[in-house]
């Protein structure tokens, strides 16, 4: 039986992904440092209220809270031991709000880097890191989730021992990388390196694309470099809500709800199936990017030009896909404070 996401996909011409996890549970009281998924179980109430914002905002899909629920990054908080529980309860919690939903809302599984580097270059064997994706997959599985989403990754290897651990779990999947050196990831990768690379993984993934990285303009130019790839699968589109700037001891967002609209119809227009936020978007955000997704007619694919006019301009002058180097680009176009 196909899964509910590629179920979906197949009724819809695109979908609504969430927003921020840590920008929202910062509003909600976490402090800095603290591990966001000891909330799954010391404020269930409160990761609750996360998912149902989203869903009430109108999202299709959420992630759950479960960035950091590898060995390798609960060990920081000497919780390692805590793996399978802290992600079951995550993706218990999710479950609940997305059974109750007056619309098909899909649970996906959010699955973080490992935060160390992968061998040959770091300590972090294939073996190990397949072993802790794979421990977190299954607490993920128990607790209801419908589909795994690996994100924020910058190295093809950790990716590749992702899909490994997930098709261990027997679960389906999607994953993204991070672009936020001049189109690379920190590793160095490309969209189109990443679309190649992606075509030949064993365990194949329902979607692949972008998020994070640096602004809503960025993330688009990405997304484009990857449709010009013509991966076979659909495309995610997860961009910042604007640049954070550090502002009376906290970090803000520039982006608007309506700029994230914007974005929302642009990711659509470039290529993206799923289109959704990241740091700094909020349920508002969320709304306004339902409302334009629903109203605005789909349109041609837009120039560099539309994008950085509605948006900002790129921090770069090259995605990478070029051959070109980090390069910083004098910003162009307006930006909504």
């Amino acid at each position: 039986m196909a899964d509910a996401l590629s179920k979906l996909l197949d009724e819809r011409d695109w979908l609504l992904a969430d927003g921020a996890t840590g920008t929202n549970l910062f509003n909600m009281g976490l402090s800095s440092g603290d591990a966001p998924e000891f909330w799954n179980v010391d404020h269930p109430d409160r990761i609750a209220a996360l998912y149902d914002g989203a869903v009430k905002a109108g999202s299709d899909l959420f992630l759950t809270n479960t960035f950091g629920g590898n060995a390798s990054r609960l060990k920081l908080h000497d919780a390692q031991s805590r793996v399978h529980e802290l992600n079951k309860a995550g993706a218990e919690i999710g479950r609940n709000i997305a059974d109750k939903a007056d619309h098909p809302v899909i649970v996906a599984g959010s699955v973080g880097p490992t935060g160390e580097i992968m061998a040959p270059m770091g300590s972090l064997t294939h073996e190990i890191a397949v072993e802790m994706f794979h421990e977190q997959a299954e607490g993920l599985k128990a607790g209801g989730a419908d589909v795994l989403w690996l994100e924020t990754i910058s190295a093809i290897e950790e990716f590749v021992a992702a899909a490994e651990a997930f098709k261990r779990a027997d679960m389906p999947w999607c994953g993204t990388m991070s672009f936020d050196t001049a189109g690379r990831t920190m590793m160095g990768i490309t969209s189109k390196d990443f679309a190649k690379k992606a075509a030949k993984i064993d365990h194949a993934p329902i979607a692949i694309g972008a998020n994070c990285g640096t602004g809503a303009s960025d993330l688009l130019r990405t997304i484009q470099g990857f449709t010009d790839a013509k991966p076979p699968y659909p495309l995610i589109a997860k961009g910042n809500a604007g640049i954070p700037k550090y502002h009376d001891g906290h970090i803000h967002y520039d982006g608007t709800p309506e700029l994230m609209a914007d974005y929302a119809v642009l990711a659509r227009d470039s290529g993206a199936r799923i289109i959704g936020g990241c740091c700094g978007t909020t349920p508002h955000h969320l709304q306004l990017m339902r409302k334009a997704l629903e109203s605005r007619p789909s349109g041609p694919r837009p120039s560099h030009d539309d994008i950085t006019s509605a948006l900002g301009g790129f921090s770069s002058e090259s995605d990478g896909t070029d051959g070109g180097g980090p390069t910083r680009a004098a910003r162009r176009g307006r930006r909504r404070a």
